[in-house]
């Protein structure tokens, strides 16, 4: 999903001009007719997420600057561009003032709309990235703190808002690198408990031999080398949050003191004498199926259920696909400026291909590869050729054997592949649709239906939106038909 721009002008021929420059840009346009009409788009409780405003300073009502007004009464840091005629510096250096990022002079041309919307947004991410940097040291993550505009994650943080409101257990599932520990901090962050402390333990990082003396303490000379005491993470997590990642890796014999601990509340150092009362809520992480482990005999049944209370399933990176425009912004902005390089996006048709990779190390995996494009770029725009490593990568296409390189034919036009994988090859810049076959016969209608869309599709960079807004049709319909059309690709390829 492409970044969402909010037009606020009360001309309408100015709203459609900007509108079709923001589409033109590859972002999302929401349009509003005056002031009052944008702010109410801007703090609606079900708002849709707005990644910047271009707002024009002199409408009837509420003008722009009472609008930035009401953004930051409500806490609202979302850049702003304000447009003027020209003669209105005044009112611009008073937007300024009043919390706006830029400014353009009606009409604008879209060469200074889109430098100053992509300076906006990385501007915004590298703030949010900053902010989250800081919330995380600090234990203050919160979900708003969680970069994501997925639907299949909407459920997912709805249910995880509800858990932090209580101390309900929490087992949070997911494919290694979805980013557990930070739904585990952010439940912590906006708990109850978010001023006492939050206690991270790598479960499967800790030598057998030494769980339950990191987990539950040791006295001094309880075993050779305890040269002195150590509290052990639950005390150092009483009234706080204690996280248990790869919990699944925990030996047996350690299963049955958390088992005990959890029920009774308290925990015994090695070679104590008593046992310490301790207030711990806790939240547990596994990337295997804790109840396949059940099942043979590698994680007690009993264990299992006291902590499987409140499961939260985090779904991969490549069933929310719409979220890594939105990542790739983030961590450029974020990169960028700890390398001090001066890169100021990414190239359309790179966040598209991007956008399709199956990513198997999920956020973690595109982080690093956000990273060391932006270490050996030479250029201040990231391209496909700054990502060797993805170019020839087998993760687009599931029907490859593993290790197997993707050929792209740069002369043939691509096959249309399922919705979830949007096409990548390049066509023609300005299209040409052939009504005759080679046997001068008139095309089938669903040859040319399918010729159409595969242009548009790379013609628009991947933005299934604006595909769906430019052909007339339902995103659900261009799904259908792309599903529909991938099936016939494969039946002739079968046949053949």
């Amino acid at each position: 999903m492409a970044a969402t721009i909010l037009i606020a002008d009360d001309d309408a021929v100015q709203r459609r001009l900007v509108e079709n420059m923001v589409q033109k840009c590859g972002y999302e346009a929401l349009v509003a007719e005056s002031g009052d009409a944008a702010v109410a788009l801007l703090t609606a409780p079900d708002a849709q997420p707005i990644d910047a405003v271009v707002l024009d300073l002199v409408m009837p009502g509420l003008d722009g600057l009472g609008v930035l007004a009401k953004m930051r009464e409500a806490g609202l840091s979302i850049p702003v561009i304000v447009q003027t005629a020209h003669g209105g510096i005044d009112n611009v250096v008073s937007a300024m003032r009043a919390g706006a990022q830029d400014f353009v002079v009606k009409p604008a041309s879209f060469e200074r709309l889109q430098v100053s919307l992509r300076n906006a947004l990385n501007t915004s991410a590298l703030r949010g990235e900053l902010q989250r940097i800081r919330h995380s040291r600090e234990g203050r993550l919160t979900f708003a703190d969680i970069i994501t505009r997925s639907e299949a994650m909407a459920a997912v943080l709805r249910t995880a808002q509800k858990a932090a409101a209580s101390s309900i257990p929490v087992l949070i599932e997911g494919e290694s690198g979805v980013g557990k520990e930070l739904f585990a901090r952010a439940i912590h962050g906006t708990s109850e408990r978010k001023s006492k402390p939050f206690v991270a333990v790598n479960c499967g990082a800790i030598p057998d031999n030494l769980v339950e003396s990191i987990l539950f303490g040791h006295e001094k000379g309880a075993f050779t080398g305890a040269t002195e005491r150590h509290m052990g993470k639950f005390v150092e997590a009483s009234g706080g949050t204690l996280f248990l990642d790869e919990v699944g890796e925990l030996p047996l014999a350690t299963q049955v003191k958390l088992l005990r601990a959890l029920q009774e509340g308290t925990v015994e150092a090695v070679g104590g004498r008593k046992p310490v009362r301790v207030d711990v809520r806790i939240i547990s992480a596994t990337n295997r199926k804790l109840l396949d482990l059940v099942k043979g005999g590698a994680f007690r049944e009993d264990l299992f259920y006291r902590l499987h209370v409140l499961p939260l399933t985090i779904p991969p990176l490549r069933m929310r696909r719409e979220d890594v425009p939105h990542l790739l912004r983030h961590f450029l902005a974020r990169f960028a400026a700890e390398e001090n390089r001066t890169i100021t996006g990414i190239s359309g048709e790179a966040m598209a291909h991007l956008s399709q990779l199956d990513w198997p190390g999920n956020i973690r995996q595109l982080e690093n590869t956000v990273y060391r494009a932006v270490v050996m770029s030479e250029s201040d725009l990231l391209g496909l050729s700054d990502f060797p490593q993805i170019l020839n990568s087998a993760v687009t296409n599931a029907e490859l054997a593993p290790g197997e390189p993707l050929i792209v034919e740069p002369s043939a036009a691509p096959s249309l592949v399922s919705g979830s994988d949007i096409p990548i090859a390049p066509l023609a810049a300005a299209g040409s649709l052939s009504m005759l076959n080679a046997s001068g016969e008139v095309r089938p209608l669903d040859d040319m239906e399918n010729e159409i869309i595969r242009f548009a599709i790379t013609h628009y960079r991947g933005q299934m939106s604006e595909v769906a807004r430019r052909l007339k049709i339902g995103r659900s319909t261009l799904y259908r038909k792309l599903d529909e059309a991938a099936a016939g690709d494969r039946a002739q390829g079968d046949a053949n």
